[in-house]
């Protein structure tokens, strides 16, 4: 495991102790709405940065595909 990957999973582990920290407080004081509302998000934030930490190295196909037009290009 390379020192970006450690540093990433150390950074997701904050982020997600931070938000249960903040989801108990809030639990504790009844706001157990803003907390279903809110918790999509925390999802989305740790999707984000487990693609983000991802390395981009894997080859390509080679497949190269020609290029469409949009439908706005031939509007006058």
């Amino acid at each position: 495991m390379s020192r970006k990957h450690i540093a990433a999973a150390m950074v997701l582990a904050l982020v997600v102790l931070a938000v249960f920290a903040w989801s108990l407080a809030m639990a504790a004081m009844g706001q157990a709405a803003l907390i279903a509302v809110l918790a999509p998000i925390l999802g989305l934030t740790v999707n984000q940065v487990m693609r983000g930490s991802h390395s981009r190295t894997t080859p390509a196909s080679g497949h190269r595909v020609a290029p469409v037009p949009d439908k706005e290009d031939g509007a006058p």
